[in-house]
């Protein structure tokens, strides 16, 4: 039951740090088969907005959806008629973003605003064609797209109305149910869980057990979660109205955000304890202490009174939640989001209230764990913030720091007799350690990659002396010679691997270099006929041909068979591993 708990608690990392806090690359373990409803269309991943247009300046926003980003250097804005002059677009920097195959560029995973100066002797309307390009971070590059705004035409009340709708969709099912465990973890931290047996007193006065028990714990948990889902509401619109998340990209606003959950993690620690002011907290506690319990009403406003009396244990993952979810900027998700972590929260209650306390657990020094468990998440989080705007070595030699104090807490280099337990944590404990040093030796190596610390020097020496394919694949560009290939293998009875590729696809590079040439792949590929559809260009004929294959743009790798039809079940769209590929295949091979 305490593992279960713990574990629970961890998922709270989960919601927090998902929402592009931490800039890593896209896992090389996705590719579920034929997974094109994984993906958005390009207008869904980034809604491009008119907020505003005067005789001085053009206000746009992009709401990119979550898990998908910008890049900064592929915006282009022209007019038409092309004799109207615009000034320089402005742009706020992007989130560093370091890739081994393109070098360092600038994304944006939040809400981005582009302010574009226009002449003021010319006030002619005119038609502004907006470029843009992006990708999903599950491995999937979209073509540059353009759209078209008309500027001087269009009724500014036009614009508001259409900056005014809703963004995409931030939230799904299993985002909420993150968030109930996290707000059921939650429970389980040494300040809140012994205060159920006298919270359960004070609300249900003797009345446990039956529905009056579960009706009175219901009417003290909605209005908890209520206030929650406030704040979380709150904060969404804060963040879309403010821009919040294009504001984190400064370090005068990162630095105190990183020191604030530092702070908020040595609380966690014990090194000194959070609350509200004296006087704030006197004038709840009396509210608190006026109110009749027994009753529904009682129950209501010890709801709300007590979801102003965050714990300390409580208020540090809080705050984390509220600083994701300003960076949606989605109001109902975010309102949805901490309702259902107050749920979370509450759930214990209405398991004590309908005569469930045998099934919660005792406390014990297992709460002390807990509550650095989420000191240490907190740490991340710090570390996460200051990722934007430090080096990659530096928040590697961080990142390095921080495992090693997790591991000198859990006794690595303590000697003497242990008990069991104490082993299996020393274990872990070296288990880090080793990491950390891992980290270290790749920071002093400039290495800024988290889950590969030591660099890629050995699956370069892997695709050094792997055997050159480049030949073996032939390229198209076009349509019509891509039809004719698929002809030409049909009349030959010969099945083809199609590869989806551009040069400006990151993931199309790691499939190119870590998976096509891999030995067990390439040895399942004998007799097949390798074709690369190249749609760098990505012009008009080309965007054509993804739209009849259900395409949104590359990577994608698709089989067909003898007879000239594609395997559709075996169809990969975004990155796949070495491993997993060559299991798909193997599996087309039995199909053809």
């Amino acid at each position: 039951m305490r593992r279960l708990l713990l574990l629970l608690c961890l998922l709270f990392a989960v919601p927090v740090m998902g929402a592009g806090l931490l800039d890593n690359r896209p896992s090389s373990t996705l590719g579920a088969i034929n997974n094109s409803n994984d993906f958005l269309p390009v207008r869904d991943a980034f809604r491009l907005n008119l907020i505003d247009t005067t005789p001085e300046t053009i206000k746009l926003r992009f709401v990119p959806t979550e898990g998908y980003y910008l890049y900064r250097h592929k915006f282009a804005f022209k007019t038409e008629p092309a004799d109207i002059a615009l000034g320089t677009p402005q742009l706020p920097p992007g989130e560093q973003k370091h890739d081994e195959y393109f070098g360092d560029v600038e994304v944006y995973h939040g809400i981005l605003d582009v302010d574009i100066p226009r002449p003021a002797n010319d006030q002619r309307p005119f038609t502004l064609l907006v470029t843009y390009q992006g990708c999903a971070d599950k491995g999937l590059c979209y073509p540059p797209e353009t759209e078209r705004l008309n500027i001087g035409g269009t009724p500014v009340s036009t614009a508001v109305a259409e900056a005014a709708a809703p963004a995409a969709k931030s939230w799904g099912w299993r985002e909420l149910a993150l968030f109930f465990l996290a707000g059921l973890g939650l429970t389980f931290t040494p300040c809140v869980l012994p205060m159920l047996p006298i919270l359960s007193g004070v609300v249900l006065r003797g009345q446990v057990g039956g529905l009056r028990g579960f009706s009175l714990s219901l009417a003290y948990v909605l209005p908890m979660a209520a206030c929650f889902a406030l704040l979380g509401a709150l904060m969404g619109m804060f963040g879309a109205q403010l821009n919040l998340q294009a504001r984190l990209q400064s370090v005068w606003v990162l630095a105190p955000f990183a020191l604030f959950f530092a702070i908020f993690a040595l609380a966690m620690f014990g090194v000194f304890e959070l609350k509200l002011p004296q006087a704030i907290s006197n004038r709840l506690d009396r509210v608190a202490n006026r109110t009749q319990g027994g009753s529904l009403w009682g129950a209501a406003v010890l709801g709300v009174v007590s979801s102003l009396l965050v714990s300390p244990c409580v208020s540090a993952p809080l705050a984390g939640a509220l600083l994701y979810i300003s960076a949606s900027g989605d109001a109902l998700g975010g309102g949805l989001k901490l309702f259902a972590l107050g749920l979370g929260m509450g759930a214990p209650l209405l398991l004590l209230a309908t005569g469930g306390a045998a099934w919660l657990p005792k406390s014990g020094p297992w709460l002390v764990s807990v509550k650095n468990a989420i000191g240490v998440l907190l740490l991340g989080l710090a570390i996460g913030l200051l990722s934007r705007v430090l080096p990659g070595p530096i928040i590697l030699l961080l990142i390095g720091l921080l495992a090693a104090g997790v591991s000198l807490f859990l006794g690595t280099l303590e000697f003497g007799y242990k008990a069991p337990r104490q082993r299996l944590a020393q274990l872990l404990g070296l288990f880090l350690l080793v990491y950390a040093l891992a980290c270290w030796y790749g920071a002093l190596s400039g290495q800024s990659d988290p889950f590969n610390p030591v660099g890629h020097s050995q699956s370069l020496a892997r695709a050094a002396s792997a055997p050159q394919t480049e030949d073996q694949w032939q390229t198209v560009s076009t349509a019509g010679e891509l039809d004719k290939v698929l002809a030409q293998a049909s009349a030959a009875g010969q099945p083809l691997l199609l590869d989806w590729y551009a040069d400006w696809c990151v993931s199309c590079k790691v499939i190119e270099h870590g998976v096509l040439n891999n030995p067990q792949v390439l040895d399942r590929l004998k007799g097949y006929r390798r074709v690369r559809f190249d749609m760098t260009a990505s012009n008009a004929g080309q965007r054509a041909l993804l739209d009849r294959y259900q395409l949104f743009g590359p990577p994608a790798l698709m089989f067909f068979g003898k007879n000239g039809h594609e395997i559709s079940d075996q169809r990969v769209i975004g990155e796949i591993n070495a491993a997993d590929f060559a299991e798909r295949v193997a599996n087309a091979n039995d199909q053809i």
